[in-house]
């Protein structure tokens, strides 16, 4: 009898335990090609396993857009998710929105200051999970735009894949020689580069950078510079790959094409994310390597991917918990892992002290030439209404690459375009003082 009640008892405690547990969601996209989907189920099971108090519900919410939209529809429902990884370019908007947790008590709390905390992460990514001081994202995976090169189709131009192209007029000679043609069909384009909504605008920006301009104010978001001359001349040197070399497709490709033209041979360049690391490793059967985003005046690239943000609207107890996750999702370890997983870079400095990086490093150089161009990253642009303002601008950049208008109209009517959208926020920031 004793028996049978100490087992009953251990039954109930057992069922108290499990019912004891916060539940929370982590709402989380797969932005690029792999396997990285399966990944994250798989972590958080690791995760649910290790920390019994805790039991995460992952939910796949597609690309960072829609993940973006969810979270809003989500947070104005009343059913906020406990965490998200966001594209680290809509944090700002959150903030302004007030719809987002901000971490400083928190890291407070652990006996962290807000400086020493983010001190902990690559710089190049503090811009986009601060605020005014503030910490209000936490870098998970990020990445810069990277030019994978063949080394087949080098070597068949004339190229020496030891040497890639380094400036633009590197690039664009490099992009003609690497073009081939059987009449008037195009057998290898020189470049490919995916044109649709996200990477378009990502990519864009990176060439503005490296054309010693600035993409938006870091400080303000209300404020776009589509008709500055750098961007401008970032839009001229794609409409000249397309429509003068003939060395780039006309019209938008989206990334899954690209990858299959690299992959048959039928590129001999493309502009990818450094996420893509490891499905072009997995999948690629000739040579291949990778080199920076060639500069015309500087080196420089957007910093993409995404933080993990914790939306207002949930209990102490669900933020909490969503706060240990965050904290075990972004350790040395396990982002370690995710980016030799991925290819994405991981965001802690310390995880590249561990033996088993330091292997992988050495392992495999092109995940070092990603690292090392980290050094030159910027913030990715952050605004007001931030997936409207981008999407103005890559409805200019696609015109202009399907050859229906010039890269002058289009980046006047992307800017009108941008300014009427975030005319709410630069109205509500310009305060105007009683008389």
């Amino acid at each position: 009898m004793r028996l049978h009640l100490a087992a009953a008892l251990a039954a109930c405690l057992t069922a108290g335990s499990a019912r004891a547990a916060t539940e929370i969601d982590l709402f989380f996209p797969v932005p690029v090609q792999g396997k990285l989907a399966t990944e994250m189920q798989r972590l958080v099971e690791v995760f649910n396993k290790d920390h019994a108090a805790i039991h995460v519900t992952p939910v796949y919410s597609g690309s960072y857009d829609d993940t973006n939209l969810k979270t809003h529809a989500a947070i104005q429902a009343g059913k906020p998710p406990a965490a998200v990884i966001m594209s680290a370019n809509f944090v700002r908007e959150y903030v302004i929105n007030d719809e987002i947790v901000q971490l400083d008590r928190l890291i407070e709390k652990d006996g962290l200051t807000e400086a020493a905390f983010m001190d902990q992460f690559w710089p190049a990514l503090r811009l986009n999970a601060t605020e005014d001081g503030h910490a209000y994202g936490v870098p998970f995976h990020n990445s810069t735009p990277l030019l994978y090169y063949s080394v087949d189709a080098f070597k068949d131009a004339g190229l020496d894949p030891e040497h890639p192209p380094v400036t633009w007029r590197d690039w664009f000679d490099a992009a003609k020689k690497l073009a081939k043609r059987d009449g008037a069909a195009t057998t290898r384009w020189g470049l490919m580069m995916p044109g649709t909504y996200d990477y378009c605008g990502w990519i864009t920006s990176g060439l503005a950078m490296s054309n010693g301009g600035q993409f938006y104010n870091p400080d303000y978001g209300g404020e776009v510079y589509y008709t500055q001359p750098s961007t401008i001349g970032a839009v001229r040197f794609l409409d000249s790959l397309v429509h003068r070399a003939k060395a780039m497709p006309e019209g938008v490709t989206d990334a899954n094409a690209v990858t299959t033209a690299f992959f048959q041979g039928r590129t001999g360049m493309m502009i990818l994310s450094t996420g893509s690391l490891s499905f072009v490793r997995d999948n690629m059967k000739t040579p291949y390597r990778v080199a920076f985003l060639p500069r015309n005046l500087d080196n420089a690239v957007p910093i993409g991917g995404a933080s993990l943000i914790l939306p207002k609207g949930n209990s102490p107890e669900r933020e909490a918990a969503a706060w240990t996750l965050v904290k075990w999702l972004t350790s040395p370890e396990i982002s370690g892992g995710w980016s030799r997983f991925t290819g994405y870079f991981a965001p802690r400095i310390a995880a590249y002290d561990l033996p088993e990086m330091k292997a992988f490093i050495a392992a495999h150089p092109d995940a070092k030439v990603a690292l090392d161009q980290l050094a030159y990253a910027r913030g990715w642009f952050s605004t007001y209404n931030v997936v409207g303002v981008r999407k103005a601008l890559e409805d200019g950049v696609q015109a202009v690459l399907s050859g229906k208008t010039t890269p002058e109209a289009a980046m006047a009517k992307a800017q009108q375009e941008a300014d009427a959208l975030m005319r709410p926020y630069v109205e509500q920031t310009a305060l105007k003082l009683p008389e």
